[in-house]
């Protein structure tokens, strides 16, 4: 049977707001921890709220006496100086030496400005698989009841490859870049997750009707993945339908 490991990134980043979730990573290797062990963590506190909150955090991480030691580094806008890089090789080797990483929301321009921090992270870390669960939880009343769905989304290629120009005046192309190596490496992802979290399906969701040789290449890399894990049932389904069912 295929191997239940997941392709791991260089490092763990995670965000505090409401997040309870992945955040458990953290949280439950520091618990685990013997006395002995100290876990250094690179702490970004990041923008508007950021500060608030990564503070929060923090001292909830106190308060629960886990063997952590934060070690900040500032990513900010505010900080960015022309001709420097939006982030240092310092703040990005913090995060790969100590492997674990906190970040508070980081400002990102609309429209205008600089690339994103968020995707600049992604990249220079090799963050490529974006887990987001979506869980009821118990005696919290919500629109839908029973909610259980977890979502890995690609997080360096696609509309995220943030390669854009002007062709002339009022004409704009943006690259929408899809690779084998890449897809392949999110979807061994989705579906060791799968396999190791005990779920039962997983749901490759695309436009391949219209982008039929970049979300071509991507489905058809799935199902080459899809192949190695009989135990767990595929299917595919065009993201407007997805989003349709999501919210029916």
């Amino acid at each position: 049977p295929p191997s239940p490991r997941m392709p791991r990134p260089a490092a763990r980043l995670l965000t505090p707001a409401l997040r309870a979730i992945p955040s458990r990573g953290l949280a439950a290797a520091a618990a685990a921890a013997s006395p002995a062990k100290q876990y250094t963590v690179t702490l970004f506190p990041g923008d508007g709220i950021g500060p608030e909150i990564s503070t929060a955090v923090t001292q909830i991480f106190s308060a629960a006496k886990l063997p952590i030691t934060w070690e900040p580094h500032t990513i900010s806008t505010q900080n960015v100086k022309p001709g420097e890089p939006l982030i240092t090789r310092e703040a990005l080797d913090s995060v790969l030496r100590n492997g674990y990483g906190l970040k508070g929301p980081l400002e990102t321009p609309v429209g205008k400005g600089h690339k994103s921090l968020n995707l600049t992270l992604r990249k220079e870390l090799g963050l490529y698989a974006n887990v987001r669960p979506c869980l009821s939880l118990k005696g919290v009343k919500t629109l839908y009841d029973n909610v259980n769905v977890v979502t890995i989304r690609e997080n360096t290629e696609g509309e995220y490859s943030g390669l854009e120009h002007t062709v002339k005046p009022g004409v704009v192309e943006s690259l929408k870049v899809i690779t084998r190596d890449a897809s392949m490496r999110v979807a061994e992802y989705a579906f060791a997750y799968a396999q190791t979290n005990k779920r039962k399906r997983v749901t490759a969701v695309h436009k391949a009707n219209v982008m039929k040789q970049s979300d071509g290449l991507f489905l058809a890399c799935v199902e080459e993945v899809a192949a190695r894990f009989p135990d767990i049932e595929y299917e595919h389904m065009l993201i407007d339908n997805c989003a349709s069912f999501l919210v029916a």
